[in-house]
């Protein structure tokens, strides 16, 4: 899931730190003078890469010490999850995470490699990503209601795109159906580039996905906005209704992007991180720079995360079950 970034954020960045700014006691929970490094198990240019950056930053300047980002991108987010997983567990390898690997990947893929439950700690939630359902000017709906009905009165025409089999825009088109009692053909593709691009040319018809890399061509009328699989209604698209609003219930798939540390992390550790990321995350710029990229800011304690990391376990994987979704 690629977004535009500002250019201050691209590479691979060690953040110099200044002068110590928290209290010795809260020091002395971190080695003096070890760095911490943010592991993000994809490539630069991504949210995932995005929202470690932009805490990065700021972070270091809380802790008094460099904040380092390491990318660890393979086999759906493993290497990195599996790095942070066996990482001593110190407080100096932490784990910034797409909920797409946390939630999803688990119910899809089997023998990971790690344990969502069991290898690695909630800390805090950084952003969520509501997700809307695009569709080309060619598919006769304009709202949730007339598309269900022209999917049911024509079952299997439409088909949908998704970033990959078991992506999360895969898991969340397939929720729809489920929730709609309706018939889509999957067209599986490897990112959002491409699927961009046989979107607006009408060679796939429907796309859940988060609202940046769409909103020019909503706005020149390339693509349109059906509804939102959000909770709330997106700033930017303040007239899409979300799907509770639009009578399907139900259907909400969000990303997100939360830190995790290894599981073995004592508690005073993981409450020293969730209070610092905490006040990184409530800053004004921070807030500002997250919207510009169409996330959401919800601050989230770690016992807070670990529910929904539970919660949304059981939900994608009856999802799965029921769609019969497999990694071929």
């Amino acid at each position: 899931m690629l977004i535009r970034r500002r250019a201050a954020l691209l590479g691979f960045a060690v953040l110099a730190a200044p002068a110590l700014r928290i209290p010795a006691a809260r020091a002395q929970e971190l080695a003096p003078g070890r760095p911490v490094t943010l592991v993000v198990p994809t490539a630069a240019g991504g949210t995932t890469d995005f929202a470690a950056r932009l805490i990065a930053e700021p972070l270091s300047h809380r802790l008094g010490r460099p904040v380092v980002v390491d990318n660890r991108a393979g086999a759906n987010g493993a290497l990195g999850a599996q790095a942070v997983a066996r990482a001593r567990p110190d407080g100096h390898t932490l784990l910034v995470q797409y909920s797409g690997y946390h939630v999803g990947t688990p119910a899809v893929v089997r023998n990971l490699g790690w344990d969502p439950r069991h290898d690695l700690a909630p800390v805090a939630l950084l952003m969520d990503a509501p997700q809307v359902l695009l569709a080309h000017p060619s598919v006769p709906a304009r709202t949730l209601a007339e598309l269900i009905a022209y999917a049911k009165a024509n079952p299997g025409k439409l088909n949908y795109a998704s970033a990959g089999n078991g992506s999360m825009q895969h898991l969340g088109t397939e929720l729809l159906k489920q929730r709609a009692g309706i018939e889509l053909e999957h067209v599986p593709y490897r990112g959002t580039g491409p699927v961009m691009q046989d979107l607006l040319s009408g060679r796939v018809q429907l796309f859940l996905t988060t609202p940046p890399p769409a909103i020019p061509f909503l706005q020149n009328g390339q693509l349109r906005a059906i509804v939102l699989a959000a909770a709330a209604r997106h700033p930017a698209l303040p007239d899409i209704p979300t799907a509770a609003e639009a009578g399907l219930p139900g259907f909400t798939a969000e990303a997100w992007f939360a830190v995790f540390a290894p599981a073995r992390t004592p508690p005073a550790m993981i409450r020293l991180f969730a209070a610092e990321i905490g006040a990184v995350i409530a800053t004004p710029e921070y807030r500002a720079k997250a919207e510009e990229q169409g996330a959401v800011v919800r601050p989230m304690a770690p016992a807070e995360l670990g529910a929904r990391v539970e919660r949304e376990l059981a939900e994608w994987a009856e999802v799965v079950r029921a769609a019969n979704i497999t990694a071929d």
